[in-house]
């Protein structure tokens, strides 16, 4: 059996950024986000970072980080109304 790798766990991952390749460091929990928002849109992973790094004043790891925080945050308060 297969362990479930730990939520918290650092991974650096290679992604292609409109072309440019690249890497960000995220732990599993934030990645496993990104890719379900990413499913959720219909767009690959590389496509959502890069809408991410356009709109970034910080470096990507971060960003990628706020913008699962905040998507999370806007459905909390969605959903408690």
């Amino acid at each position: 059996m297969k362990n479930k790798p730990n939520p918290k766990d650092i991974k650096k991952h290679s992604v292609n950024l409109g072309g440019h390749k690249t890497s960000l460091s995220l732990e599993n929990i934030f990645w496993d986000q990104l890719k379900n928002l990413a499913a959720d849109r219909s767009v690959t992973v590389n496509q959502l970072l890069t809408e991410i790094d356009l709109e970034r004043t910080g470096n990507l790891s971060s960003a990628a980080r706020v913008f699962v925080l905040e998507h999370i945050t806007n459905n909390a308060v969605t959903n408690d109304r």
